[in-house]
């Protein structure tokens, strides 16, 4: 080989010297996410919402990013002992979905950068300073606010005959149950309602739950984000329509399980932005400086079919602001 030739060969092969250096150097970027349910299969459109927004902003699992799941079952000491697993692994970002999972996220680290998906209150749980600037390692999308449980109830009095009695189920397991009861509280009183709440942490207390609230003369219930709601979703259907109890709910979801009326923000949607908090993130953004995202657009859902089988008439002007109406 001529040293014209050979010169040219060695000059590029220290060029990609760095190249390859970096290649097998560069880390792939690791995310923990902490779900409530207990299988992919039982957070159903919520789990493929958010893979499909990791998959729209280029990532693929087992490609350029690894993604660990953790599924508590609603189980208070499964999720203290599976943020301990994330966060042991030393994930990049953790995701928490679901009103219940960010609490633990908050108190098992202040340096892992949080992303937080249907958290009701940031500001009042203290994971995040304000909305604008979270300030903190932790921000995300809420997808709660007293307008919206002043709205499901308005619309609940405007379809129940001389509804008075309204009940709030709540996990008392669950640190937002105290948000929710003085939010629906405050709501009820401004429209001359009175509400009752009535706590369940299990399958076996929600038949309980609703008896007592047969006992005391309720006339409607209402159900924000929440777990083990949304876990037993259908059970919950069932037991208020065998006790002729009107259901208002908080997402297509819950409402789809065969509730009364369903009003709130679009979930899946949520799930689908998640990513986009984490995109950033990975690529050097803070998370105290993103703001906390509250949903643009609230769906408002009726249920002809659970109308009918309550023996209840939904006013014509109802049905024309529904999004969506089940015949």
């Amino acid at each position: 080989m001529k040293r014209r030739d050979f010169l040219p060969l060695i000059c590029g092969a220290i060029a990609t010297l760095p190249r390859l250096a970096h290649a097998q150097t560069s880390r792939i970027p690791r995310i923990g996410i902490l779900w409530h349910a207990g299988s992919a299969e039982e957070e159903g459109t919520y789990y493929t919402g958010l893979r499909q927004g990791f998959r729209d902003l280029g990532y693929v699992e087992g490609r350029n990013i690894h993604i660990d799941h953790r599924f508590p079952n609603e189980m208070p000491e499964r999720f203290r002992s599976m943020i301990a697993e994330l966060v042991a692994l030393k994930v990049d970002v953790l995701v928490t979905v679901g009103t219940q999972t960010a609490p633990y996220a908050r108190d098992a680290t202040t340096s892992i950068p949080v992303v937080f998906i249907f958290v009701p209150d940031p500001v009042g749980s203290k994971f995040v300073e304000s909305l604008a600037r979270p300030g903190r390692n932790m921000t995300g999308l809420s997808q709660f606010g007293a307008d919206i449980v002043l709205k499901r109830l308005q619309f609940l009095k405007d379809i129940v005959p001389r509804l008075s009695r309204v009940a709030l189920l709540v996990n008392p397991n669950t640190e937002v149950a105290p948000l929710y009861r003085r939010i629906t509280e405050i709501a009820a009183a401004e429209l001359g309602l009175e509400n009752r709440t009535f706590e369940a942490r299990s399958l076996v207390e929600l038949e309980q739950a609703f008896d007592a609230m047969v006992n005391v003369g309720v006339q409607a219930v209402t159900i924000n984000g929440e777990g083990l709601a949304y876990q037993q979703r259908a059970s919950i259907a069932k037991m208020t329509l065998a006790r002729r109890l009107p259901l208002a709910v908080w997402s297509k979801e819950t409402f789809d399980a065969g509730a009364l009326i369903s009003y709130g923000a679009d979930q899946v949607a949520m799930c689908r932005r998640g990513p986009v908090f984490v995109d950033k993130i990975l690529k050097g953004a803070k998370p105290g400086d993103l703001p906390v995202e509250q949903p643009a657009k609230l769906e408002f859902f009726v249920n002809l079919k659970t109308a009918k089988a309550l023996g209840l008439t939904i006013p014509q002007s109802l049905l024309m602001r529904a999004d969506v109406v089940i015949q």
